[in-house]
């Protein structure tokens, strides 16, 4: 019993080293490829339980379980692709097939993730790998928010698509106005005459309109008056009036040539703790500020120049798109060529209880299995997991040192499980030479 229980053992060390080696040329073999994760053979004893005492003992031999080093990170390298996509951290990017796509079932396929994967645009603009693997991810509206979207499942994530051909446009919705008034034009001998000022402003469709503001002095009597109407018109309205105020300024030492009220004639209300205008052009409310009570930005009367001292405005007019890059919170931006941006998809990390009981798949991708847990997809930074890393990479976890340490300790334990059948054949042989 113990010549036999002994060659089974050699034979289960020879299988056992077997499967070891299959790991370690796995390893090897896939030591320059981008966000592999090591395999690695555990080895668990056998025992036969004998009597105490009794003076004989079998040999139970070996097993050996495989598995995956998946929560593991590899070093990440960096890329001149903008969407090369890596994770600083735990968690993974949510993908599935190109064939899953095609077959329009994408919300039915069980969860599939990949650490890292390099990205581009196919024919009809699918972001996906060179290997299949498209990305999913959440649409943005189309002011650039990501709505709410379930954390739990698979029914808000799509493929992202981004269209090499689209435009798109900016419409303004603040404005900011720095405009000097001359202080002289409001005494009792000044002209009168009104000072009129043009702006540019985008609307909904990206084309391009225009406020007309005009200020005309209030002539007084004697001495000066520092009040001003201020009248605002609307070209997309056919130059309609859309506003039209009061501006008084101070002349103290203090607070000399800033506002000091605003009186509305018509039009949107004046909010004096912001210092905004709240206009309604022909796309919808706009914002303009004409500066606080006291402050010295925006509009002022000082000297006897009428001059802009600073008007900026948000929005653009239509873009062609130039480029798209992704954020350390997952948010994929597309930039176009009037230097306008905007969010067009998130993409959230998908985290489970344990990762290294996910399922292995080809091309570096795992699903969820009952050892790994349920996942959850978090915002990128958010609770366990990492930050999401454009133009880069996560390189292979293989140490091909300790891989080819571990195969000559391999091919020694092999030879040795050898040798051992071999002793035990002979002893075999010289069992059955003593009937001659």
């Amino acid at each position: 019993m113990s010549i036999s229980s002994s060659l089974n053992s050699g034979v289960a060390g020879l299988a056992a080293n077997a499967t070891r080696l299959a790991t370690i040329s796995d390893n090897i073999a896939n030591s320059g490829t981008y966000g592999y994760k090591g395999a690695d053979a555990s080895f668990e004893s056998l025992v036969i339980t004998g009597s105490a005492g009794s003076g004989t003992y079998s040999a139970g031999g070996v097993r050996v379980t495989t598995s995956r080093d998946i929560n593991e990170q590899g070093a990440l390298v960096s890329t001149s692709n903008a969407l090369d996509i890596a994770i600083s951290g735990r968690g993974f990017l949510p993908v599935t097939t190109s064939v899953a796509m095609d077959a329009g079932t994408t919300g039915q396929q069980p969860m599939m993730m990949t650490s890292t994967g390099s990205f581009h645009t196919d024919a009809d603009g699918v972001l996906m790998t060179d290997s299949g693997l498209v990305l999913l991810g959440w649409p943005a509206n189309a002011d650039g928010t990501i709505p709410t979207m379930p954390r739990d499942t698979t029914a808000g994530l799509e493929p992202v698509v981004i269209n090499a051909n689209q435009t798109a446009g900016d419409p303004t919705t603040t404005m900011n106005l720095g405009v000097n008034l001359p202080a002289t034009e409001t005494a009792f001998d000044a002209s009168g005459d009104p000072l009129p000022l043009s702006v540019e402003y985008f609307g909904n469709l990206g084309t391009s309109e225009t406020l007309g503001i005009t200020f005309t002095p209030t002539i007084p009597a004697s001495g000066k008056s520092y009040e001003w109407t201020m009248v605002i018109t609307d070209s997309a309205q056919g130059d309609a009036v859309i506003g039209e105020y009061v501006l008084t300024f101070d002349d103290s030492r203090e607070n000399g040539g800033t506002l000091s009220s605003v009186t509305v004639v018509s039009g949107g209300a004046y909010d004096s703790t912001t210092g905004t205008l709240s206009l309604t052009v022909a796309g919808g409310p706009m914002e303009m500020t004409i500066g606080k009570i006291g402050d010295t930005n925006g509009l002022t009367q000082l000297s006897d120049s009428f001059a802009t001292t600073s008007i900026t405005k948000d929005g653009s007019p239509v873009g062609n798109l130039t480029g798209v890059e992704i954020d350390e919170n997952g948010f994929i931006t597309a930039t176009y060529d009037t230097g306008f941006t905007r969010v067009i998809y998130q993409i959230p990390l998908v985290d489970v209880p344990n990762p290294d009981g996910l399922k292995v798949l080809n091309n570096q991708c795992f699903q969820v299995s009952p050892d790994s847990g349920s996942f959850f997809l978090w915002d990128a930074g958010d609770g366990p997991t990492g930050a999401v890393v454009g133009y880069a990479l996560e390189g292979s976890t293989t140490d091909v040192g300790a891989e080819l340490t571990a195969l000559i300790q391999t091919q020694r334990a092999y030879s040795s499980n050898a040798k051992v059948i071999q002793t035990v054949d002979e002893m075999l042989q010289e069992t059955t030479n003593i009937k001659r």
